[in-house]
């Protein structure tokens, strides 16, 4: 394992093969409203968080999110964290993530804890650590990162500004790294809150990491063909069960380096085209979708969070949605996604069902499965009266 000299993360320079994994248990302290919290969704394929506006559902993306980035190569902290993201203001106390996730038969484990002493105006790093199967590959305290010897190496330490996280800088030695199989991992991560009104369907490139806006869409579906041409099958059959007038996609070239989507449409005789980008908002949560269904099916297993995928749908349109999703990560990759729609719930069990809870802004989130609370009547009544609270 080496330094990267130039601070940049190797990643950038080769194309990461797909590395398939799954998330056991994520844990954040004193980050927003999520104190001494903790996610543990082992063995789970698909889950749902529901719970009131507040309750933390969305600050559990932004957390994820921050992992992400770190595995995509952000390494600063101010970057992925600023003082107004401790909980409740306190900033004597340590903000703490840590994240385990079993990628292979092996499981990772990382934490990063984040501090703001006094008179200081950027957090710093307080410590880190990387291990697999409860061997540390490298810890660190304050600016001082060691890393762990092997038989053919010996132990190496080295100084690291305290406001940089050591991962993305550390070079790994090959695609059979640790390091490497851990830092692909969290790059191709789906976590998603798309705003459709966003989504041009324009791209000057490809890429399987998309932003979490899904601003990229147009080169998110040009990377997964050219990843894998047969989840065009999986896009195509999604896409004609929920819009039975779909004919295809194209996708051409319309200048050296830039594509444009546009959607057929066709009927008896008649037929449609359109820009991507003249999509309904709910039409666009289709093909994203369809986007990650093919992802799942053609190279996964992957795992994805959608924040409330529901948000622009009909009641009707909700169900194909969620029934969709959950049918591809049922057997393969791991789903977490949020929602407040009792169409929504129907297509989970209770136990795939998490509820989220704060009593009030001045208390953290609390969070139970669903099957662990008695609740009167049935639970879309309960969710009108707001009676499912912990």
């Amino acid at each position: 394992m080496q330094i990267r000299r130039d601070g940049r993360s190797a990643l950038t320079r080769r194309t990461p093969g797909i590395i398939p994994g799954m998330i056991n248990r994520l844990y954040v302290h004193n980050y927003r409203c999520l104190e001494n919290f903790e996610l543990q969704i082992a063995e789970r394929p698909t889950s749902l968080l529901i719970g009131k506006n507040g309750a933390g559902k969305s600050t559990i993306g932004w957390a994820l999110e921050i992992f992400q980035k770190i595995g995509r190569g952000t390494n600063r902290i101010s970057d992925l964290v600023s003082r107004s993201d401790f909980a409740r203001g306190r900033s004597d106390i340590p903000i703490r993530f840590e994240l385990e996730a079993k990628i292979g038969e092996r499981v990772f484990e990382f934490a990063l804890a984040l501090e703001l002493p006094i008179d200081f105006k950027e957090l710093r790093v307080l410590e880190e650590r990387l291990a697999v199967d409860g061997l540390t590959l490298y810890s660190r305290s304050g600016a001082q990162v060691l890393l762990t010897g092997t038989k053919k190496e010996r132990e190496a330490k080295f100084l690291v500004d305290w406001h940089l996280v050591a991962l993305p800088l550390i070079q790994e030695q090959s695609t059979a790294d640790p390091l490497y199989i851990f830092k692909t991992w969290l790059k191709q991560m789906l976590i998603l809150a798309p705003i459709p009104c966003l989504m041009s369907g324009d791209s000057e490139g490809e890429t399987l990491t998309p932003d979490s806006r899904c601003t990229d869409f147009g080169a998110w579906f040009t990377g997964l063909l050219a990843q894998s041409p047969a989840a065009y099958t999986w896009i195509d059959e999604y896409l004609k069960g929920v819009m039975p007038d779909f004919k295809d996609i194209q996708n051409p070239l319309v200048g050296k380096d830039s594509r444009s989507l546009t959607v057929q449409f066709q009927m008896d005789q008649a037929r449609l085209s359109l820009p991507f980008a003249s999509l309904s908002d709910g039409e666009k949560c289709f093909f994203i979708c369809a986007l990650i269904v093919a992802s799942n099916q053609a190279y996964g297993p992957i795992f994805c969070f959608w924040d409330e995928p529901d948000d622009y749908l009909s009641l009707a349109e909700i169900g194909q949605l969620m029934l969709a999703l959950r049918r591809s990560f049922q057997n393969r990759g791991q789903l977490l996604t949020t929602s407040h729609n009792p169409e929504t719930m129907r297509k989970f069990s209770d136990d795939d069902i998490l509820v989220l809870d704060r009593h009030s802004h001045l208390e953290p989130t609390i969070i139970r499965p669903l099957s662990d609370i008695q609740i009167n009547g049935n639970l879309e009544d309960a969710l009108i009266r707001g009676d499912v609270a912990l």
